[in-house]
């Protein structure tokens, strides 16, 4: 047995390794379609995997979900795992696992996560080097895990990140007979542009990769109907538009629950602790009041606002925009603007971070406080519900997409300020549940105006809420069944 399996994962590398190399050969010679030689080297060697195909009672209820990226930090593929899951499928979720993913997922009998340890290529010389041997092994990596599992009926891969997931994925498919689906959250070499720029080797080489692999899925998903209408036009793909939407745990917060989470806020973060105590048998945060005779909790009349922003830290966020914003709108408050301190919350994990972390150490605030916190999966949607508004600076690299950190949000009737880029009309409406800005002066100006009447609901803060609460549309779960469920019953 074990030296069956061991000659079938040498047979699928050197596949993996042929198929490369011929393409990468015809792209070379100029042939308009070099995934036919793809094609050709996947079925020479599909036939000496048969044992691979062999289909076992229950094999058309297991689905694979993989992300070449951290599971904790990808919240749209574990939606995806609980819906799967609440159908009666088994899920085996394949990713890193840098940051604890959510409660339910955890919870979940019928997912099994196969966590699998980030590859970093060679450290040194070029970083040519360190790229080209970073994707050698991860190819290996992947497919070594796709191969051991039992038959899965579908692979759900997001992308980006894809090199090299989606080619070992689709050719893993043809030679197990599963059905490949791609999620497609944006363009992964119009990420890769915003670090080395468009003309860079390493950026042409992932467009051309992902134009020639992305077509071979069996069903793809997007996220907004302009990228349905990209992938048409330029890449002859068709594509199902997935909107993100809030799952059920994204909603307003009860004072207790918020109060509950300020206190466990606090003792890590000075920003939420109280600078008096009203009384000696009162239990306070600069937020809210509890007593403990009767356990009420009530919202300080004096409190600041609670401004958050949530991020990876990386180049398509700018948040030296709202870092700019923020001493302008110290300024209106040292003037004499009769605004609320302001409490901003920044939360997230990426490689951007220890730098914004410094320039925000270097600023001289005093109404405003700004704290970088990493949340629990289960805090994250408590401290949405609990803030005032919303600001968002995700800026697409493709101009495609949409942050879903808005999504969140609305889900917790969250007013947001998001910066402006297109397609963003999907989802915000500038004027009915948030306002888009250009730059940090226009920011700075909406923050003035929005935060003039707190803490009353009766300005445009207020109104925007309540547009909010009155057009909850479709939950993720609804929208999920409606879209993805079918393409799981459609035939082979």
């Amino acid at each position: 047995m074990a030296t069956r399996g061991s000659t079938v994962l040498l047979l699928a590398a050197v596949a993996v390794i042929i198929a490369a190399l011929a393409s990468c050969f015809v792209a070379d010679a100029g042939v308009t379609c070099p995934a036919v030689c793809l094609v050709v080297a996947g079925g020479l060697l599909a036939t000496c995997g048969r044992r691979l195909r062999q289909r076992d009672p229950g094999w058309d209820r297991r689905v694979c979900v993989l992300v070449l990226g951290d599971i904790g930090r990808s919240p749209r593929m574990q939606y995806h795992a609980l819906s799967l899951s609440k159908h009666g499928y088994q899920v085996t979720f394949v990713g890193f696992l840098d940051s604890k993913p959510h409660q339910d997922v955890l919870r979940e009998e019928k997912i099994r996560i196969a966590s699998i340890p980030e590859v970093k290529g060679v450290r040194a010389g070029p970083k040519l080097l360190t790229y080209v041997t970073k994707t050698m092994v991860q190819s290996a990596q992947i497919l070594q895990v796709l191969l051991s599992m039992e038959l899965q009926a579908h692979i759900l891969m997001q992308n980006p990140p894809g090199l090299p997931g989606i080619a070992v994925a689709w050719f893993v498919c043809v030679l197990r007979g599963s059905t490949f689906i791609i999620d497609w959250h944006n363009y992964g070499y119009t990420i890769m542009a915003l670090s080395l720029g468009a003309s860079h080797p390493l950026v042409r080489l992932a467009k051309w990769y992902e134009h020639l692999f992305g077509p071979l899925a069996s069903h793809s998903l997007c996220v907004t109907n302009a990228m349905k209408d990209d992938l048409k036009k330029n890449w002859g793909i068709k594509a199902t538009t997935l909107y993100d939407r809030p799952a059920s745990v994204f909603r307003e917060t009860p004072l207790d629950l918020r109060h509950e989470l300020f206190l466990r806020l606090a003792d890590s973060h000075p920003q939420f602790r109280a600078t008096r105590s009203d009384s000696e048998e009162t239990e306070t945060t600069v937020f809210t009041v509890a007593t403990p005779g009767d356990g009420g909790v009530t919202l300080r009349a004096d409190r600041p606002a609670l401004l958050i922003s949530s991020t990876s830290w990386t180049e398509d966020e700018d948040f030296s925009v709202l870092l700019k914003a923020l001493e302008e709108y110290e300024g209106f408050v040292r003037g004499g603007a009769p605004l609320p301190s302001l409490v901003c919350v920044i939360t997230g994990k990426g490689p951007q971070k220890e730098h914004y972390k410094k320039l925000i150490a270097s600023m001289s605030l005093e109404k405003v406080k700004i704290c970088t916190p990493w949340l629990e999966a289960e805090d994250y949607p408590l401290l949405l519900g609990s803030a005032d508004l919303g600001v968002c600076l995700h800026k697409s690299s493709s101009g495609l997409d949409l942050p879903m950190k808005v999504v969140d949000m609305f889900g917790c009737c969250l007013p947001v300020c998001a910066i402006q880029f297109d397609c963003l009309h999907e989802l915000v409406q500038h004027g009915e549940n948030g306002l888009t800005f250009r730059d940090s002066a226009e920011l700075a100006g909406q923050l003035k105006s929005l935060l003039s009447d707190f803490p009353g609901s009766d300005g445009r803060l207020g109104t925007f809420r309540r547009n909010l609460r009155a057009s909850r549309g479709q939950r993720w779960e609804d929208n999920w069944d409606q879209n993805v469920l079918p393409l799981l019953a459609a035939p082979r």
